[in-house]
């Protein structure tokens, strides 16, 4: 009779095993369904903003567009060079010891007086 009664408790063990793997899986697939579906209209609402976001620049584009006017427009200065097309002539710094600009300068910006550079 041991025998016997620990078959029934063995199949009602299985059953409730099935019974609990059948739940899970129905809760596992309603559950892709459900995030599938959400996927689909987060999508299309992001669609529907792109696209009203689009739509409603190109009217306000249309409608605030201004008339283009006429700008005067300035002829640069012909640039003076001499009739005979000769350059001027080179021109060289004093060979007197001192550099211009040399880099002392007051703070008025007016350059400092320079002593001669001492003799050899």
């Amino acid at each position: 009779m041991a025998a016997r009664g620990s078959r029934n408790a063995q199949a009602r063990t299985e059953a409730e095993r099935a019974r609990v793997h059948a739940a899970r899986s129905e809760w596992h697939a309603t559950k892709i369904r459900r995030r599938r579906r959400d996927n689909v209209i987060a999508t299309l609402g992001g669609v529907l903003v792109v696209a009203a976001a689009v739509v409603s620049q190109v009217a306000h584009a249309q409608v605030t567009a201004p008339e283009p006017t006429p700008t005067p427009t300035v002829e640069p200065a012909p640039l003076e060079t001499p009739a005979d097309g000769t350059l001027p002539e080179e021109t060289t710094a004093p060979d007197d010891g001192t550099s211009p600009g040399d880099g002392s300068v007051t703070d008025d910006g007016s350059e400092l007086e320079q002593s001669p550079a001492p003799s050899e």
